[in-house]
């Protein structure tokens, strides 16, 4: 199971099914099938740098080379999964993602930023973000836009038409 299913539990992040618990550095503190045992150091799990920024969690894998690009005056409103490559979702919204993301112009002049985040070539996980000010009527119009795009993208990829 993966951690990323995991519950923070304090200080701690613990694993939904096993329930065994992680410090921040890796370390495993608790074997709830064991609770007299004290973990080895050889049972660990991998860390990442993490930082909020502007309402948006980064992860970097690997060392950081850079800061977070700053997102201001934007929130987040959603994130879902395209089953599809980060080219076919650039190629339904018609632009390339930068380093802030992808700003594509929804059907209804909204405009849209998006996150792409790479799973593997056929999975992309798009975090979709919005102006702070936007009402609820422009995010439930954003959320079914970028489902539409969605659709689009992997329509894209089964025809075989994505570079």
């Amino acid at each position: 199971m993966r951690l990323s299913h995991g519950f923070v539990r304090g200080e701690a992040l613990s694993c939904i099914y096993h329930g065994w618990s992680y410090a921040r550095s890796g370390n495993c503190l608790r074997i709830p099938a064991h609770p007299g045992l004290t973990p080895p150091e050889t049972i660990r799990v991998g860390t990442h740098a993490v930082e909020e920024s502007d309402g948006v969690i980064w992860v970097a894998v690997g060392v950081p080379t850079a800061q977070p690009p700053r997102l201001e005056g934007v929130v987040p409103l959603r994130s879902l999964t395209a089953h599809t490559g980060v080219a076919a979702v650039e190629a339904a919204a018609g632009a390339k993602a930068g380093a802030v993301g992808l700003v594509w112009q929804a059907q209804d002049a909204q405009q849209i930023r998006l996150l792409l985040a790479p799973q593997g070539d056929e999975q992309t996980l798009i975090h979709v973000l919005l102006d702070h000010n936007s009402s609820l009527s422009q995010r439930i119009g954003a959320s079914r836009a970028v489902e539409r795009l969605r659709r689009a993208a992997e329509d894209l990829q089964t025809k075989g038409i994505a570079p």
